[in-house]
Formats: structure tokens, sequence, C-alpha cells
């Protein structure tokens, strides 16, 4: 009874500035939605049967789920090869694979402006090389905002799934090898299953990270390609249409939830022993 007392006193703190700072100003705004005089689904309805503000939806979901399948891929294979490595190269490779983490968002993201410009590095290495139609228009499209997202949670897949890879005891794949297993079977059957955990957490983090992000859909995407988060941004701050505002994030955080439980019940699917 003592401890679980403690344990309520210990976390009481952290919940209530959770439930202050974050389940109230959530759920005050999606109680706002309901309060139009036209219908408590009015604004949803007029949301929905706009069909620019279903092209922002659908682009911003799939820019999300584009670079949360992209960072999976690569920043598995990089943790693996990092988890893989000599313990005194470890560090160091660590350390390389989360550098871009040190800096800011805006900063990682106003980066790409200089490479993917007209005048940028890429396009003036294709004017060097005399490829046909160079320079290329590659800012403001939905591509260069994939890229640059992909580049700005990498890392992050890489720092979450590194801990998970190294847990996995070197002992079991030893075994495995020694009774006639395949590369690619322990990599089915032992790597994947053990590292499914550390795969759902990575990706929830992208995922919800690409989905709402603001910055670099601005900087890179513009009014040609607006997700949610730069439509939110424009009613609230632009047109001052703050019931659209609150709409809008109020679909941003329902989409939101609903992909995370998809993804997590995909994975414990892959893995029946992660929950």
């Amino acid at each position: 009874m003592l401890k679980r007392f403690a344990g309520w006193t210990l976390s009481g703190p952290a919940t209530f500035l959770v439930v202050l700072c974050l389940v109230l100003p959530v759920t005050a705004t999606i109680a706002a939605t309901f309060g139009s005089a036209k219908g408590p689904w009015a604004l949803y309805q007029a949301f929905f049967e706009s069909g620019f503000r279903q092209r922002v939806l659908w682009r911003t979901l799939e820019i999300a789920l584009i670079t949360t399948v992209v960072s999976v891929v690569i920043g598995f294979f990089t943790a693996y090869v990092v988890s893989r490595a000599p313990p005194r190269w470890r560090s160091v490779l660590i350390i390389l694979a989360v550098f871009p983490l040190l800096t800011g968002v805006v900063v990682r993201s106003f980066a790409w402006l200089i490479v993917l410009g007209r005048n940028g590095i890429a396009n003036n290495f294709f004017v060097w090389l005399g490829l046909e139609g160079a320079p290329y228009p590659m800012l403001y499209t939905q591509g260069s905002v994939i890229i640059a997202m992909i580049y700005l949670f990498v890392p992050l897949m890489v720092l979450t799934l590194v801990g998970v890879l190294e847990n996995i005891p070197d002992d079991v794949i030893e075994a495995a090898a020694s009774l006639g297993a395949t590369q690619s079977a322990i990599f089915r059957q032992i790597i994947f299953p053990l590292a499914v955990p550390g795969l759902i957490v990575g990706a929830v983090l992208v995922f919800t990270g690409s989905f709402t992000s603001y910055a670099t859909p601005q900087l890179l995407g513009g009014d040609r390609q607006m997700t949610m988060g730069t439509l939110l941004h424009q009613r609230a701050m632009v047109a001052f249409d703050w019931d659209g505002a609150a709409t809008v994030a109020a679909i941003m955080v329902v989409v939101t939830l609903a992909i995370v439980l998809a993804m997590t019940r995909i994975a414990r699917r892959l893995n029946p022993m992660a929950t």
C-alpha cells in the first residue's frame, strides 16, 4: 500500500502537468469545433466538402507515410551496422548518425534551399554534367518536402533502433548460425522480430513528427505543397478563422491517433511479443 501511494505521489506532478498543458487544451480545441450555430458537425462537413482541403489532407498523409517507410528502412539498416560495429567505432558512428539533431529544424530545412534551389548545389552539378533540361525545378515540390523530411527524421529512427539492436544477444545469433541458419533466415526469424518494439516507437515518432510538421513544408513546399500544418497556420494567423483552425487541429489529432493505433496493431501481428 505504501509503495502504491509513493508511486502516485511521485507521478502526481508530472500527471498534473500533462493534464493541464496537453489534455485540457486539446480537449477544449476539439470541443470548440462542435459549437457551430449551423450544427455540431457543420465545421467538419465544410472541411470534407472542400476539394482543396481534402487534397491537403491526402498530401499530408502521403508525405508522412512515405517519410515513415523510407526512414524505417534507412534507419534500420544504419542502426544495424552501427550496433554490429566494434565498440571503439560504435560511439563515433552514433555521433555521426545523430549529428544533424544538434542543429535546429529550421536551419536543416533552410539548408535544403541551398541544395535544391535553381542555382543550388544539385542543379549546378547537373548543369556541369550537361544533363538535358538542367537546371530542374526541384523546390516547392512534394519531392523536396519528402527528401527534407527523411533527412530530418532518419537520425531519430537510428537513435531509437540502436539500443534495441544492441540488446539482441550475440549468443542467439551465433547459435542460429551454428545450427545452419542462413543470414537471411537469422534476419527474418531473430533480428527483425526482436527489433519490432523499436520499429513501433521509431515509426510512431517519425509519422507524428512528419504529419504535424510546419517549418519544413512551409520552407520547401510553400503554398504549392500546402500540408495540414501550414493550413492550420494559414487559418489561424492569416485568415483569423479560429473555428477553421480548430477543425484542422482536431482532424490532425484524430488522424494521428488512428494511424498510430493501426501501426501498433500491425506491428503486434508481426511480433506477438511486442506489447
